[in-house]
């Protein structure tokens, strides 16, 4: 095999994305050679617009049939994720997920025991987060041990704004029938993948969520969590859709240092010793221990949508290495999952939690859920937002 023989499940906003990054060659071993696509007006935008010769379908599993893919990127809303990996699985057909895994652990984990069924099957999720040349240096010094335990995580992620109009782009935006979930689920798949990623699983969770705080829709749009480990390490997230000028700030709490993610640099404040050996040893008072403060060298890459891809074809074409091996989407989610059932429940949440506790939770949201009138699809282009997002 030389190239691998694409198909798309979905031309919404990521869909149309990958379709344009394939097609005007930034990924060299990905032909595009067929889309499936519910929505007509978008196919014939897709014959008219996306050079090549793909064949477009309006059925996905008459796609997957049709013998002319070998892989597959599903980028549909986020409740069929597990459903079109689990038909492509079993066809033997590689797949790239988008992000989120799915709306709810259990059905993640039916896919993952579908990809363990399939070992052929190269599965990938689109953690596209993890290219980011800042956050893979922070998870190398923060897992080398030389600088001791994580004391503190606090992150702050509130760039993520959005307006009415972005919500009312879509049926299936912002309602838990056709999302299951708000900022969670849509925009911070990225940054909770990446606090697993890097910090490791919390014990406990427990988060208050606001509901249409800041805009006409039924599910979080403003959420704070406050997250507990066992070696005694806390954490707090904080992320919002409504700071018209928001932050984005990660900051680690280590025995022998303190680093910052902020601005696109990471700045660190390493101690001369840790601040255990200070505190046996200091006589004064009022004392601190001794540090510098730089700023930390990195490879400067960030590719990003086409750094996933390029690798997940890599490990079909050639057996490389994964960005983010597909199973592990369920990491980020059991904290958004979490998070929800704290919220839900009004009380701290232990991980891992009654799964089928979340599941009815959830089903009770989504049988109260409004259906939207009148909404025309509006299609935007991704490119240059915060990671290209849904």
């Amino acid at each position: 095999m030389d190239k691998l023989k694409l198909g798309i499940i979905g031309l919404g906003n990521m869909g149309t994305g990958h379709a344009g990054n394939i097609t005007t060659g930034m990924c060299p071993d990905i032909e595009l050679a067929a889309v499936a696509e519910i929505n007509h007006e978008r196919i014939e935008w897709g014959k008219a617009n996306l050079p090549g010769d793909a064949v477009y379908f309006d059925d996905t599993i008459k796609m997957l049939d049709s013998g002319l893919i070998n892989a597959c990127i599903i980028s549909v809303p986020h409740y069929d994720h597990p459903k079109y990996a689990i038909e492509c699985m079993k066809r033997g057909i590689h797949v790239m997920v988008e992000k989120p895994a799915g709306v709810y652990t259990k059905q993640v984990r039916e896919m993952n025991k579908e990809a363990d069924r399939h070992p052929e099957v190269v599965f990938g999720m689109m953690f596209n987060q993890r290219t980011n040349c800042l956050y893979r240096k922070v998870r190398e010094l923060v897992q080398s041990g030389e600088y001791g335990r994580i004391r503190r995580i606090n992150w702050i992620i509130t760039d993520w704004y959005r307006s009415q109009a972005y919500y009312d782009s879509g049926n299936w935006r912002a309602t838990w029938a056709g999302e299951g979930g708000g900022v969670l689920l849509n925009q911070c798949p990225h940054q909770l993948d990446m606090w697993q990623w890097i910090c490791g699983m919390p014990k406990t969770v427990e988060a208050h969520l606001h509901y249409g705080q800041w805009h006409n829709i039924e599910v979080e749009d403003d959420v704070t969590a406050y997250m507990e480990y066992e070696n005694g390490a806390t954490g707090v997230f904080v992320t919002s859709t409504g700071d018209a000028h928001g932050t984005n700030r990660l900051e680690l709490q280590l025995d022998r240092a303190k680093i910052v993610v902020e601005n696109e640099k990471i700045i660190m404040e390493e101690y001369e010793m840790t601040e255990q050996e200070f505190s046996e040893t200091n006589l004064k008072g009022f004392a601190t221990v001794n540090s510098k403060v730089y700023e930390v060298e990195t490879d400067g890459k960030n590719p990003q949508h086409t750094g996933v891809l390029n690798a997940w074809a890599n490990a079909i074409l050639r057996g490389g290495k994964l960005v983010a091996d597909g199973r592990e989407g369920i990491n980020g989610l059991m904290l958004s999952n979490a998070m929800h059932l704290s919220a839900f429940l009004g009380k701290a949440i232990e991980i891992p939690f009654d799964e089928d506790l979340y599941y009815y939770e959830l089903m009770k949201r989504v049988k109260n859920s409004k259906e939207k009138k009148n909404v025309k699809q509006i299609y935007t282009d991704t490119r240059g937002t915060y990671g290209g997002n849904k």
